[in-house]
């Protein structure tokens, strides 16, 4: 069962950054009137918050990895 919690955690990841930007592209849309700039806005801030999402996500597993490599 341990091995199937890294592998559900990658699996998540790209659900995850799909949401992040879907959610920001459509917020964006919502947002604006006739000019594109809240689209973009929107889509960066999806952007963003996906790659720190992502990052948060891997850090614990990298460390694992790191910690059965030294001991």
């Amino acid at each position: 069962m341990n091995k199937w919690v890294p592998a559900l955690r990658l699996t998540g990841i790209g659900f995850y950054i799909g949401i992040c930007i879907a959610g920001g592209a459509f917020a964006g849309w919502k947002l604006s009137s006739e000019k594109p700039l809240f689209m973009i806005i929107g889509l960066l801030v999806g952007l963003v918050v996906a790659v720190y999402g992502v990052y948060r996500m891997i850090r614990p597993l990298m460390n694992n990895k790191q910690d059965k490599e030294n001991g």
